[in-house]
């Protein structure tokens, strides 16, 4: 994902050894550290969870059909993404209800700048993820797997009893990659929804359509990393295909739920104008001129340190593509104060939402419309 925890390395392994539950009201922020200390062998017998979305095969063997890697997983091994385990014939879990970050944020940090903006958001991740990116700015728990990082016990249930205590609107998955814990995060989502809470789901896009369709009848709002418009760059720097993420923002869309789409630039490697214009064009063309787009400027993190942050001038020449091609909501993000992190009215022109970073100060949409014009502006709005 291309948000990251505001937390330092030193902290992180500091929180791990004390065994620690750290609460700052200041930050409106909660991280859950603690380690499991169990052993391996103990960490095994407790997989229980059986995976959704899979197909028992001869030989003992499990072909898992929930992302597009379509994984064939020997007895006693992992899938690609490090959190599905065949025991026997029959695949798991093994990450179901071990979160690794708990946290709480502004839904803008997702983004997500169109779904009750102002409030805050209870996030829930665990370890590993279904790609590799170079550039990814959660590495620690990404790139991990459950074995290799700390993790605490929690069950569906009482994730939504700690949103709810901490006053959070909506439950989101983000930080790391939420399709390799789906079993969890669907059980979570169910409960969620029991209790009035909205639901938001931020993701590389690469699941497939029935686990995707199943999950929609309980998201509310899905943020998608388009992180690039080439299948070289998804091969070469994420170890992945662009092809299914197309097909996953088509099938949020006609599903109706309300989409937001990233774009991280990354210099030398996604930036070129012609294939920021073709991504503008298809998203126009496929999703609408309302779905919101965010292109947001690359800091060097995990094994993309030889590159430079973003210039703002190429974030603003992409702004400037998409409104070219007619694409209504473009914000630059990750350059605090910036005048195009706030929403206008695409018919007054007028300001709409004021923000500054993650913090709200003016909302100017009523019932849904531009409070000075009548404008219908897309998005959930209570």
């Amino acid at each position: 994902m291309e948000e990251s925890l505001p937390i330092t390395r030193r902290e992180f392994l500091k929180g791990s050894g004390n065994h620690c539950l750290r609460w700052s009201m200041a930050s409106c922020s909660l991280f859950l550290l603690f380690k499991s200390g169990l052993s391996h062998a103990e960490k095994k017998a407790e997989i229980l969870q059986e995976a959704r979305h899979y197909k028992k095969l001869s030989q003992s063997r499990a072909q898992c059909h929930l992302c597009f890697r379509g994984c064939e997983v020997a007895e006693g091994k992992r899938g690609f993404c490090r959190n599905r385990e065949n025991i026997k014939g029959t695949l798991y879990s093994v990450v179901y209800a071990k979160p690794a970050a708990l946290q709480i944020d502004p839904i803008e940090k997702e983004p997500s700048f169109h779904m009750i903006p102002g409030t805050h958001i209870f996030c829930t991740a665990t370890a590993s993820c279904n790609f590799r990116c170079k550039f990814c700015q959660n590495w620690h728990l990404s790139q991990r797997s459950l074995e290799e990082i700390s993790y605490v016990r929690l069950k569906p249930e009482e994730v939504v009893k700690k949103a709810v205590e901490q006053r959070c609107e909506t439950v989101s998955f983000t930080y790391s990659e939420p399709t390799v814990f789906y079993e969890y995060m669907f059980d979570i989502i169910k409960i969620a929804k029991t209790k009035g809470l909205k639901t938001l789901y931020h993701t590389n896009g690469s699941i497939n359509a029935d686990p995707l369709l199943e999950l929609l009848k309980y998201m509310d709002g899905v943020t998608v990393d388009l992180k690039a418009f080439t299948e070289k760059f998804y091969n070469e720097i994420s170890s992945s295909m662009l092809e299914p993420v197309l097909h996953t923002l088509k099938t949020v869309k006609s599903y109706g739920r309300h989409l937001e789409i990233v774009n991280l630039m990354i210099p030398t490697l996604n930036d070129d104008p012609r294939e920021i214009r073709e991504m503008c064009v298809w998203i126009k063309k496929n999703l609408g001129k309302d779905t919101p787009l965010h292109f947001t400027r690359f800091f060097p993190q995990y094994k993309l340190t030889n590159l430079p942050p973003t210039p703002v001038v190429t974030l603003e020449r992409a702004h400037r593509i998409a409104k070219e091609e007619g694409l209504e909501y473009v914000y630059i993000g990750n350059v605090p104060g910036h005048e195009m992190n706030s929403t206008f009215c695409p018919a007054c022109k007028k300001k709409i939402i004021h923000r500054t970073h993650f913090s709200v100060s003016a909302k100017e949409v009523k019932n849904g419309k531009c409070r000075f014009c009548g404008y219908p502006i897309v998005g959930i709005w209570s």
